[in-house]
């Protein structure tokens, strides 16, 4: 999990919000504080100043209209302005206080230095006595840059004259302490609140964040298959509504992925015991899932194949074929045979949608149809064999028949001729027939074996002797049977068939004169029969197909000797049927060998 920065935490900006929002109220009332106990101080001083003025400004008029006589020397208009000044006029904050008659002559001061002077043309002085009109203004010193109220009071008698004027300077400085020692409290209190507000904040951001923590790690452990623990619940807030929310949510996740892995467990265990191929692909083509029986079928690993197109694995043109097609198709055979084998697989195609009915892929299922195929052509062959089979003596019968229709019957000695011949033909098709039938049963395991315990020794001697006593050209029987006793469980009518089919095709394939030879051998587990002939031999490439049915290695003398081509056939499924095996072994020109083995075990 990544770790979260400080100055990216909720926690530092609920603090950092509490904080600006703290100072942001501060400042705005500090301001608004301050300009109003500015304001106030100025009002306050200037109040001060006026009605210090207006008692100065009483006695100076009263000083000013006094007639002063010269025979009394301890009165006179300087020394009752300066008892006035004394009086009236003494202040910290005056830094000059001058008065000021109509000939713009000093006539009192705080400042004896000052006394007797004529006030300078650029002072305010003179335009407040000549137009009677009040002054006021805020000045600063150029020197120690001090500000400083300067009023200029004009003066006049009861007839409205302009008798002189006060000058007055008083130095501000004092409010603007004030007011600086006044900022530096609020500054001071200010810092006090921002760390207090920055230690509430963070006691208060840790409880709010805590909880988000605690969720915010057990998303994480949710994330990692960890379902065992909880959210704890501090409070009914909102947040413990959410914490609440989180476990319920949890639960649900949990149910819902126990869920999921329980049908993807069952899905990959239907997939892996499927005895067809699947191959999911994504909207492109492209596979994404294959199961096991799909890479045996296609004989690819599934990272082989992973993200490559399943026009490419399964041979596909894709010019021909789009997967809109493939939708619409109910399957597709694909040959992947090569010059060792012959293999046919069954592609079935459905189609994926979303939730929007967009397409989103395709299931592939593969299936192995080379046998289905083998089958269906042996049932096309065995069909056309049948039918050939059928149609030759019918046709050599209708042949005959019509010829004696016509009147050959009264011929005494073709007549008989032709009514052999169609009755050889009709037992060629009733064995035809039989054969077909016995094999039919065979195939549907209708034919019931019945199986008892028979010694061998005798058992195969009396078949032999059977054919000595009926064959009809001169060919002997050399027999290579042992003495002794060989038990073993048996259907006998089933095993005289196969030696019967067996000694039949010998004995029509020896030459006259000939020997076939029949021999018994006892091995460890089973019995073995060989029965060969000296005839015309059958060359490699038949010898596997001569225990197919309608199988001749020499069709042309098989039909002319009347066989059927199902008696090797017959045998094969005997012996399978007794859990036995059968084969040949032949050199052309030099005769063949067939043998057929019996397993010694105990009754099934």
């Amino acid at each position: 999990m990544k770790k979260v920065r400080l100055f990216q935490s909720i926690q530092w900006k609920i603090t950092a919000i509490m904080i600006l929002l703290l100072l942001l109220t501060v400042q705005v009332i500090g301001a608004y504080f301050a300009q109003g106990l500015e304001t106030e101080l100025k009002e306050s001083f200037e109040k001060g100043i006026n009605e210090r003025l207006e008692v100065l400004s009483y006695n100076i008029r009263d000083a000013f209209l006094t007639d002063y006589s010269e025979d009394d020397p301890d009165r006179s208009l300087e020394r009752d302005i300066a008892n006035i000044l004394a009086l009236y006029g003494q202040s910290d904050t005056y830094t000059k206080l001058q008065v000021v008659d109509r000939q713009f002559r000093i006539v009192g001061t705080n400042n004896q230095e000052d006394m007797g002077k004529i006030v300078t043309g650029d002072s305010s002085v003179r335009p407040a006595i000549i137009s009677g009109t009040p002054l006021r203004s805020v000045q600063r010193d150029g020197t120690t840059g001090e500000r400083h109220l300067v009023r200029v009071y004009p003066l006049s008698n009861y007839d409205d004259e302009p008798i002189g004027a006060i000058y007055l300077e008083a130095s501000m400085e004092g409010i603007y302490e004030q007011l600086s020692s006044i900022n530096r409290i609020f500054l001071n209190g200010t810092l006090i609140a921002i760390i207090v507000s920055a230690i509430v904040g963070i006691l208060v951001a840790r409880s709010i964040t805590k909880p988000i923590s605690e969720m915010q790690e057990q998303a994480h452990i949710l994330a990692e298959g960890d379902f065992s623990q909880r959210v704890n619940v501090y409070g009914t807030d909102e947040i413990g509504q959410l914490a609440d929310t989180f476990n319920e949510m949890k639960e649900n996740i949990k149910i819902a992925n126990q869920t999921t892995e329980e049908e993807r467990r069952r899905l990959s265990s239907v997939l892996s015991n499927m005895s067809d191929g699947v191959i999911s692909t994504n909207e492109v083509g492209q596979i994404t899932l294959m199961n096991d029986p799909a890479t045996i079928l296609i004989g690819q690993s599934f990272e082989q194949v992973r993200q490559k197109s399943i026009f490419d694995v399964l041979n596909l043109d894709q010019q021909t074929i789009d997967l809109v097609e493939m939708q619409d198709s109910s399957s597709i055979t694909i040959d992947f045979s090569d010059d060792e084998r012959f293999f046919l697989l069954k592609a079935n195609f459905t189609a994926v949608y979303d939730e929007s009915d967009r397409f989103s892929g395709l299931i592939t299922v593969l299936s192995d149809v080379t046998e289905l195929e083998k089958v269906e052509r042996e049932r096309r062959e065995f069909v056309s064999n049948v039918s050939h089979e059928l149609r030759t003596p019918l046709t050599t019968m209708r042949s005959y028949l019509e010829a004696l229709t016509d009147g050959a019957w009264e011929d005494k000695e073709i007549a008989p001729q032709f009514l052999e011949v169609t009755q050889n033909e009709t037992e060629r098709m009733i064995r035809l027939v039989n054969d077909l039938l016995q094999l039919s049963k065979m195939d549907h395991k209708d034919q019931e074996i019945i199986k008892e315990r028979v010694n061998v020794v005798p058992f195969f001697h009396h078949v032999l002797d059977r054919f000595e006593m009926n064959k009809d050209e001169l060919i002997k029987i050399e027999r290579s049977i042992p003495r002794e006793s060989i038990f073993l469980w048996m259907d006998k009518d089933k095993i005289i068939q196969v030696v019967d089919n067996i000694m039949s095709n010998a004995l029509k394939y020896s030459p006259k004169n000939d020997t076939i030879r029949f021999k018994l051998t006892k091995e460890r587990n089973r019995i073995k029969v060989m029965i060969a002939d000296n005839g015309p031999g059958i060359p490699r490439e038949k010898l596997d197909k001569i225990f197919d049915r309608f199988y001749r290695a020499d069709a042309a003398r098989s039909r002319k000797r009347g066989g059927t081509g199902l008696g090797l056939a017959i045998a094969k499924e005997i012996i399978t049927n007794h859990q036995g095996q059968i084969w040949a072994e032949s050199i052309e020109g030099q005769g063949t060998k067939v043998y057929f083995s019996l397993p010694l075990v105990g009754r099934k």
